[in-house]
């Protein structure tokens, strides 16, 4: 049985001012999928997934969503003003959704139950990044949009955070869009792959593991078992603004 499909984003083309974003991009993601985005600074993940969101609008190119899709978003990283004060309980219950789970059934799901009355300045940063999810997962979602969910997070929590993500997927069926930075550290659960530098690159299913022992020198073993390596190879270049130069024969 085919599962439903969230996004279907066709040949996006996105520019600002005379520098061109995005060119003639595609994805789609599917309920029970996670889909990572990849790719260096400015590649055009961040826009992308402000347009897979209705923030933006592209300058070309269509994409379709369910009717009333819920999405649960969670941005990259968050300022919180040092001298507000505001607990962990009522910044998820400002966000949360009606007719949702419980608060505090999210925060255990998320495994931060014991924040619940602390103060968001009190918290670290890994804590923060678990209260964002679980304020993505206060609406319900249907698709999740996780942008750098692991960010500033070290590399033995980054993989315990990417199993957690699996774990939400397979509880809620819930299809999951996600921006990683690093290439080379694509958590091994994720479904597709999609390499962005202003246009596609390269997309498909990541490859298990390798037993190279630099790799396993550079993350090891437990955290190696949990994560993967994404391989490909380009057949072109970029300039300085991320447009194709076409190789010459000869």
């Amino acid at each position: 049985m085919d599962k439903a499909c969230l996004i279907d984003a066709a040949d996006i083309c996105m520019q600002f001012g005379d520098r061109q974003v995005l060119q003639h991009v595609g994805l789609q993601v599917h309920q029970g999928e996670i889909v990572t985005l990849v790719g260096p600074n400015g590649a055009g993940k961040t826009t992308l997934v402000r347009i897979v969101l209705g923030l933006l609008s592209p300058h070309s190119g269509t994409i379709a969503r369910p009717a009333g899709l819920r999405i649960g978003y969670m941005p990259q990283k968050l300022h919180v003003e040092p001298t507000m004060p505001m607990t962990v309980k009522r910044f998820l219950a400002l966000a949360h959704h009606a007719s949702g789970e419980p608060i505090t059934r999210i925060l255990e799901e998320v495994r931060i139950g014991h924040l619940m009355n602390q103060q968001l300045q009190a918290i670290s940063g890994g804590e923060l990044q678990r209260v964002l999810l679980a304020r993505a997962l206060s609406q319900s979602p249907q698709l999740l949009v996780l942008d750098e969910p692991a960010q500033g997070v070290d590399v033995a929590g980054q993989a315990e955070l990417y199993q957690l993500i699996n774990e939400i997927r397979n509880r809620h069926h819930c299809g999951v869009l996600m921006i990683s930075h690093d290439l080379h550290l694509v958590m091994a659960t994720t479904d597709q792959v999609i390499c962005l530098n202003h246009h596609i690159c390269c997309h498909g299913r990541p490859e298990q593991v390798s037993v190279d022992p630099s790799y396993l020198a550079l993350f090891g073993k437990k955290e190696a078992k949990t994560l993967a390596v994404y391989t490909h190879h380009h057949n072109h270049q970029h300039d300085i603004n991320g447009c194709v130069i076409e190789k010459k024969n000869g």
